[in-house]
C-alpha cells in the first residue's frame, strides 16, 4: 500500500494538512494502545479527509470473539489522531460510522485550521510517553480532583468512567480473576497468547517480553500472564499496589458505543500520562461473556454496559521507564485515495 509519497496521487485541497504533517500525525495515531498490540487499523488519506477502517484480519478470535477489543483499539487510534492534529494546528470534525453498508469504515475525519493551545500540546506530548504499565504501582491513591479529571476526560466522549471502590471493587477483582482463569483454561486462547506476546527484537507488533512483568498479582488483583515475560518490577516492599480500578461504561452496547469507549480509553490514559500517572487496560472481564454480564449486574448495577477496565495510579518508586512497544510501518497501515470524500448533508 502506497503511503503519502512525495508525489501525491492528487494535490490536497486548500485548508488540508501537508504531507509531512499528516505523516507525523498518523505515526502518533498509531502509537495508540491496542489489544496485544495488534494495531488493527487501516487509514485511507483522501485529498480532503482521513478515513479510519478496522482491519478484521487482525481480530483475535479466541481473546476477542465479539470484536469489542478491535473496535476499542481503533477508537483509541482515532482519538490519538485528533489529539496529534490539534497540536499541529488542525481541528477535527469526526463523522463516526459514516457508511452503514461498510461496517469496518469507522470514521471520516475532516479538518480545519485552528490555533493550538497549551492543552493541545500537552496531550500530544503524552502520546509519546504513554505506556501500558503492567507492573506494581505505588500504594498512595489519587486525589479526588485527579479522579475527577479522568472522569471528565471520558465524559467528553459520551462514556462514563466509574471509579470502583469498596464492595464493588471486591466483586470486580473477583471477576477479573475468574475471567483470567477461564481464558487460561482455553487452549485456543493460550495458543493466541503465545503467538502475540513474548515478542523479541525485530517484531513490528505484538507485546514485547521486555514490557511484560514476571509478577502478575498485586495485592488482591490478578493480572494477565503473558508469554515469556522478562520485565522485573521495583522493590515489592515499596510497590505492591494494584492502583485505582476504573470501569469505562456506555449506555448502549452497539458499534458506536465501542468506538466511543476506545476514544475515551485514549483520553483517560493520555490525561493520566500528562499528570505523571501510569495506566494499563484490564480487558479479561469484558472478553469473557459470563464475567462481563456479572460485571454489568454486580459492579455497575445494571446501569451501564462495561467496555473496559483500567488500572490507573502512580509509578512505584524506583520503577524504570518502559521501552516503547513496536509499531508497524506506515506502509502497512496507510493508503492514498485520489478521490475526494463524498459530500453528504
Amino acid at each position: 500500500m502506497a503511503v503519502l509519497p512525495t508525489g501525491a496521487v492528487s494535490a490536497p485541497e486548500a485548508g488540508f494538512p501537508d504531507r509531512d504533517t499528516l505523516r507525523t500525525a498518523l505515526r502518533l495515531a498509531c502509537c495508540a494502545p491496542s489489544v496485544h498490540n495488534t494495531q488493527p487499523w487501516r487509514w485511507l488519506v483522501a485529498p480532503d479527509a482521513v478515513h479510519l477502517y478496522a482491519d478484521p484480519a487482525r481480530r483475535l478470535p479466541a481473546t476477542d470473539p465479539e470484536g469489542r477489543d478491535l473496535v476499542l483499539s481503533c477508537g483509541a487510534a482515532l482519538h490519538h489522531l485528533v489529539v496529534a492534529l490539534a497540536a499541529f494546528g488542525w481541528t477535527a470534525r469526526v463523522r463516526r460510522l459514516p457508511d452503514p453498508e461498510v461496517p469496518d469504515h469507522l470514521a471520516t475525519v475532516t479538518l480545519a485550521p485552528a490555533a493550538a493551545d497549551r492543552a493541545d500540546v500537552v496531550r500530544a506530548a503524552a502520546i509519546t510517553r504513554r505506556r501500558s504499565d503492567r507492573r506494581a504501582y505505588a500504594t498512595w491513591p489519587m486525589r479526588d480532583d485527579q479522579q475527577a479529571d479522568l472522569v471528565s476526560a471520558a465524559a467528553h466522549h459520551g462514556v462514563v468512567a466509574r471509579v470502583i471502590e469498596g464492595e464493588a471493587r471486591a466483586d470486580l477483582v473477583r471477576l477479573v480473576a475468574e475471567a483470567d482463569a477461564r481464558q487460561a483454561a482455553d487452549s485456543d486462547y493460550r495458543t493466541e497468547l503465545a503467538l502475540w506476546t513474548g515478542r523479541h527484537a525485530g517484531s513490528a507488533d505484538g507485546v514485547p517480553a521486555a514490557n511484560t512483568p514476571r509478577e502478575t498479582r498485586y495485592g488482591d488483583l490478578v493480572t494477565r500472564r503473558f508469554s515469556a515475560p522478562t520485565l522485573g518490577g521495583p522493590d515489592r516492599a515499596i510497590g505492591t499496589g494494584a492502583g485505582t480500578l476504573v470501569v469505562l461504561g456506555t449506555a448502549s452496547d452497539d458499534r458506536m458505543s465501542r468506538l466511543r469507549a476506545g476514544e475515551a480509553t485514549s483520553a483517560v490514559t493520555l490525561a493520566a500520562t500528562a499528570a505523571r500517572m501510569v495506566s494499563c487496560p484490564l480487558s479479561q472481564p469484558v472478553e469473557v461473556r459470563a464475567a462481563r454480564d456479572l460485571l454489568r449486574e454486580s459492579v455497575l448495577r445494571d446501569e451501564l454496559f462495561p467496555q473496559l477496565v483500567l488500572r490507573v495510579g502512580w509509578p512505584a518508586p524506583g520503577a524504570s521507564t518502559l521501552p516503547a512497544t513496536p509499531r508497524r510501518p506506515l506502509s502497512e497501515v496507510v493508503g492514498l485515495s485520489g478521490t475526494p470524500s463524498p459530500r453528504r448533508a
